[in-house]
């Protein structure tokens, strides 16, 4: 029974992939979920939202584990820790989010707004301690457990049989539903709301698709990138709302002008990157 179960999961390893990053993590935020929609009465604190992260790395570990055996694990973690990706991707992956981050604030100010408020992040919770740890607990795991998943493992397969664009909007589409349960408790919920988050994620997955696809399937590179945009935006939330939609929006640009000006069926000037 065993033996024709992991079979199954070989033949079918993105698959049990999805469904397993799904499972976990909506079991592990489900908590957060049921006491925001008042179904138990229960206080969480909500940096639990965190835990959520595990679902794409361990189902990544669990499916390479099980396909591939100690081989699959040591090439996966291999590209996870990774850091012989050329001194300029480096530089791109840990301060470009950094660099968008500074240029929404100018573009702010150009169209007549005023300077961002960063005392703000001295306020109330803000400053506390556990507010500082917790969000910066959540951006390192998100950035880590999510891109070992969606990037490490599903992409390159992902594009085996396909485009990288085609690759990545499947991709965007999987991302997208599975943040469905944390529209209950973290996100704001509406159509209008889910049809921007979507078009968000898109274009932040032609940009990670880019990425790893530049610097030849390295998982670090989009991970250190996806925590340092982490990092930006839960400043950006504190100071100016409007310069995380500032940013959002750069980020589709790029997204717009790399399929325009770049090759849309590799998305990278390397070309893609499969397993």
């Amino acid at each position: 029974m065993s033996f024709q179960i992991s079979s199954w999961i070989k033949q079918h390893s993105l698959t049990t992939y999805f469904f397993l990053a799904f499972l976990i993590t909506w079991i592990l935020i489900s908590p957060l979920a049921l006491s925001a929609q008042n179904i138990i009465n229960v206080q969480i604190s909500p940096h639990w939202h965190f835990l959520g992260a595990f679902g794409p790395i361990s189902a990544a570990l669990i499916v390479t584990a099980i396909a591939t055996g100690k081989s699959g694990i040591s090439e996966f973690l291999g590209r996870l820790f990774n850091w012989r990706a050329g001194v300029v991707w480096i530089l791109i992956s840990i301060f470009s989010p950094f660099v968008l981050f500074l240029l929404s604030i100018l573009l702010l100010r150009v169209t007549g707004n005023s300077w961002v408020d960063f005392s703000k992040l001295a306020l109330g919770e803000y400053a506390t301690f556990t507010w500082i740890g917790g969000s910066l607990l959540s951006a390192v795991a998100y950035g880590i457990g999510e891109e070992a998943g969606w990037r490490g493992f599903a992409l390159p397969r992902l594009q085996q049989k396909r485009s990288a664009l085609m690759a990545t909007f499947l991709l965007a589409v999987f991302w997208a539903l599975w943040h469905a349960p944390m529209f209950l408790y973290r996100f704001e919920f509406g159509i209008v709301q889910a049809i921007g988050f979507f078009i968000g994620m898109f274009a932040g997955a032609i940009w990670l698709t880019f990425l790893y696809n530049s610097t030849g399937g390295n998982t670090l590179m989009v991970v250190l990138w996806h925590t340092t945009w982490n990092i930006v935006n839960i400043i950006g939330l504190v100071v100016s709302i409007e310069v995380v939609s500032f940013m959002s929006a750069i980020v589709m640009v790029v997204a717009v002008i790399i399929v325009i000006l770049g090759k849309p069926a590799q998305l990278s000037p390397y070309g893609k990157h499969s397993l």
